[in-house]
């Protein structure tokens, strides 16, 4: 069984983008986001990808995650099966430690959002913290990405 285990936080400023290694484009929708499992069809730059993620355990910490890549056209075409709202950012990779950080920059309705996540192999593990990273945010709902979908960052406000 794949498990995924992660922290996530709130980013503090941009230095990451002068840190990172790489950034990609990610649009994603959900063709289902019920509380405790989800159905996902994300688009990255120019590879498709089918993810279903089962309910989180350890207050977030952790849940199980299921991902195949699939072709491109396939993925467009799912897409349009999803739920109203899809997540639009780009993924910038940045090492530290041991680790990588992937710290997405959120555009359209969750506009001014920045977070970070850092997978981890067990939920004791530690993880070195960049110097931009901010408040975490593990396990709390309205940063998860399909609750983004519903609830924009710039309904917040």
């Amino acid at each position: 069984m794949a498990l995924e285990i992660e922290r996530k936080f709130l980013v503090l400023n941009d230095s990451y983008k002068k840190e990172s290694f790489s950034h990609s484009h990610i649009q994603q929708g959900y063709i289902t986001s019920e509380r405790g499992r989800t159905v996902r069809i994300r688009i990255r730059d120019d590879h498709a990808f089918i993810t279903i993620k089962g309910p989180s355990m350890d207050g977030g910490l952790s849940r199980y995650e299921f991902e195949q890549e699939i072709p491109l056209e396939d993925g467009k075409q799912l897409m349009r099966l999803c739920e109203p709202g899809i997540i639009d950012k780009v993924r910038w990779l940045v090492k530290s430690g041991a680790h990588v950080f992937e710290v997405d920059e959120f555009f359209g309705d969750n506009e001014g959002l920045v977070m970070a996540e850092v997978e981890l192999s067990s939920v004791d593990e530690s993880a070195k913290i960049p110097d931009f990273i901010g408040k975490e945010v593990t396990g709390d709902r309205r940063y998860y990405n399909s609750q983004l979908r519903q609830h924009p960052f710039n309904d917040w406000k």
